[in-house]
């Protein structure tokens, strides 16, 4: 049975750091804090668990099958790098705007003014190029935003990155003639691709003043055959463990994947790639020519290439059948136990518990959320004071209601938490219990009023 219950809210100003300690010590390492840290002992706890190096995870074995197609000595692989950079390394280094919405604490996990959770794979991307160990690489890690929740979105989450990069100076000369040999010794595949449109558009997908025509036809080729690859691989293995499980025929529907025009900061022309799987379109990862002023900057101008970037768990999702994202962080026997190093299988739900909701209604005024300052308020603010207060036992928080009150033109917002296990069957007990600790866990991050 479905459960109600609602909490209206006034909101104050308070900053979200006041109460940090003087010292936050991360990976052995002591950090001072300041008036920008906001980071959450739920997310700190997450640090140690490398989720993607864990040789049985669902996480671990996706991130071993896509490396398979990017072998040494051309490609090495960089899986333990500290998720703690600095915010030029997260920012600056990319070329990030000083007003750009993902500087925010609001998206951002800040450990101080100049150090932060790193927000994606790229942060380690200027310094990868810079040490030029090899030809191309991989960076597969875990990467913290402050971000919506429900069954597909988690605060900590993994991607994988690559990249293939050729010197114009090494190559004699004729780089193009070197990135269409290194094409030749790429293995062939027979799947049907869909890539109407041309490699370079004016206006759509332009070419870089830095390259010419060839040089980015060169490596658009190479990049997407490579994908292709992936994909060949991925879902070879993917259809295998749907058949296994009766989920698919041998002869269903042969493999297909579209090349999509995108835009992407860092790479144009840019690409999505998409695949046809299970009677839909889904989209896969982003890929491009790499931007030249990235190797430039890291100390390369000769190099140029390509890059594309992925979420292991969208992909893991599909390989194994995984429908909600919170399983990954299970430590539940029953979810672990599924999987073994080496193996796609699907995903077999031990349980299907009931939901319980509950609401919890605000007041926005004049005053401010505690991340954002201003008169403005931020979701994620409250996301995040939800998940601390009741971590993964909320499988989403969603806007169900908008009022502005008709005398004071005051707006109020309402939002429905979704409490469900991914093992149990909560109480009603339990639930009100946890709505108590959210409701005072928004009093004290966002300096509301409960009434």
């Amino acid at each position: 049975m479905s459960v109600y219950s609602g909490y209206l809210l006034c909101v104050n100003s308070r900053p979200f750091g006041e109460h940090a300690p003087p010292l936050l010590e991360l990976e052995n390492i002591k950090f001072n804090t300041d008036e920008w840290t906001n980071l959450p002992v739920h997310i700190a706890s997450a640090l140690p668990r490398k989720l993607h190096l864990q040789p049985s995870h669902p996480l671990a074995i996706t991130r071993t099958l896509i490396e398979s197609q990017f072998p040494k000595p051309i490609y090495k692989s960089y899986n333990q790098l500290s998720p703690i950079v600095s915010v030029h390394q997260n920012f600056d280094s990319l070329g990030f705007p000083i007003d750009h919405p993902g500087r925010s604490r609001t998206d951002t996990y800040y450990v101080n003014k100049q150090t932060v959770l790193r927000t994606h794979t790229s942060a380690h991307q200027a310094d990868t190029f810079r040490a030029a160990e090899t030809d191309g690489f991989l960076i597969s890690a875990d990467v913290y935003r402050r971000d919506a929740i429900d069954r597909s979105h988690y605060p900590v989450f993994h991607q994988m990155e690559g990249a293939r990069m050729w010197s114009r100076s090494v190559c004699g000369g004729d780089v193009v003639a070197a990135i269409y040999k290194d094409l030749e010794n790429l293995p062939k595949h027979n799947m049907v691709i869909e890539d109407p449109n041309p490699t370079i558009h004016a206006e759509r997908n332009p070419l870089q003043p830095e390259h010419s025509a060839e040089e980015a036809q060169a490596i658009a080729a190479h990049l997407k055959r490579s994908l292709e690859n992936v994909v060949v691989e991925i879902f070879g293995h993917a259809k295998k463990a749907a058949v296994a499980a009766g989920e698919a025929k041998e002869e269903d529907e042969p493999l297909r994947v579209r090349w999509i025009e995108a835009y992407f900061p860092f790479t144009s022309p840019s690409w999505e790639l998409e695949v046809f799987w299970q009677g839909n379109w889904l989209e896969l990862l982003g890929c491009g020519v790499v931007r030249q002023h990235l190797p430039t900057n890291a100390g390369v101008p000769d190099k140029i290439g390509w890059a594309f970037g992925v979420g292991l768990e969208r992909v893991a999702m599909l390989l194994f059948g995984i429908i909600d994202i919170r399983l990954f962080w299970s430590q539940d026997a029953r979810f672990l136990s599924q999987f073994s190093e080496g193996k796609i299988t699907r995903f077999v739900p031990f349980s299907k518990h009931p939901p319980c909701f509950k609401d919890i209604a605000f007041w926005l005024g004049s005053s401010s959320s505690a991340a954002g300052g201003g008169a403005v308020f931020y979701e994620n603010d409250l996301m995040e004071a939800v998940r601390g207060a009741a971590g993964d036992l909320v499988e989403d928080v969603r806007l169900v209601d908008e009022f502005i009150h008709p005398k004071t033109g005051r707006r109020s917002l309402c939002f429905r938490i979704n409490y469900r296990s991914l093992e149990r069957t909560l109480t009603n007990e339990e639930i009100n219990k946890l709505q108590e600790q959210v409701g005072a866990a928004v009093v004290e991050k966002l300096g509301v009023e409960l009434r």
